[in-house]
């Protein structure tokens, strides 16, 4: 039997993400993001939603742009600081020994500990209430060589040790039980 409950934004679990990001002055730093997701593929878009009190929303307002850095169990301590503390207090960079590189389509910087950062320019900014919806196009994704395979060329973001996030908590990806289509593709 469910018990019924208030409304609530029970869609779980979330990709828990490093969003990078720097004003105009060069000023920069990480936000942790539970929402967001992908909008589109073609263009290929996503979005992020922050309160208008987050340190780092003036600077995406300003600029326009972020990098969505993906997270791993390697990273999971700095993906909570991140977000439980304000760039405005700390260098969030030092205090969690991240290093920082130049966006190639973007002036903000990404991870270099994440195995991939997408590179976004805002399309749209939607007020939706707690939260504002920075919706953008995703400009240059960068993909950590060891996760790539020289034969095939596929990437391998299974292998990378992703976490996530679910009401509260943080969780490591368990193994793979399928690939898409996998319940209606012919067997040989």
């Amino acid at each position: 039997m469910k018990q019924n409950w208030k409304p609530g934004t029970m869609i779980y679990p979330l990709p828990a993400v490093m969003v990078s990001c720097a004003d105009a002055r060069g000023n920069d730093n990480i936000i942790t993001v539970a929402w967001t997701g992908t909008i589109c593929t073609d263009p290929a878009m996503l979005y992020i939603s922050v309160r208008p009190e987050r340190y780092s929303y003036d600077m995406i307002r300003e600029t326009m742009e972020f990098t969505v850095n993906l997270t791993t169990d390697a990273l999971a301590r700095a993906t909570d600081w991140c977000g439980v503390r304000s760039g405005r207090d700390y260098d969030k960079w030092a205090e969690c020994g991240l290093t920082r590189e130049p966006g190639v389509m973007v002036s903000c910087p990404s991870i270099a500990e994440s195995p991939l950062s997408i590179e976004c320019k805002v399309q749209e900014i939607v007020p939706l209430g707690s939260h504002s919806m920075f919706i953008a196009r995703v400009v240059n994704v960068r993909a950590d060589e060891t996760l790539i395979d020289p034969e095939t060329g596929a990437f391998n973001l299974g292998s990378a040790g992703l976490i996530n996030y679910a009401h509260g908590h943080y969780y490591s990806q368990g193994g793979e039980i399928g690939r898409f289509g996998w319940t209606v593709k012919k067997k040989k």
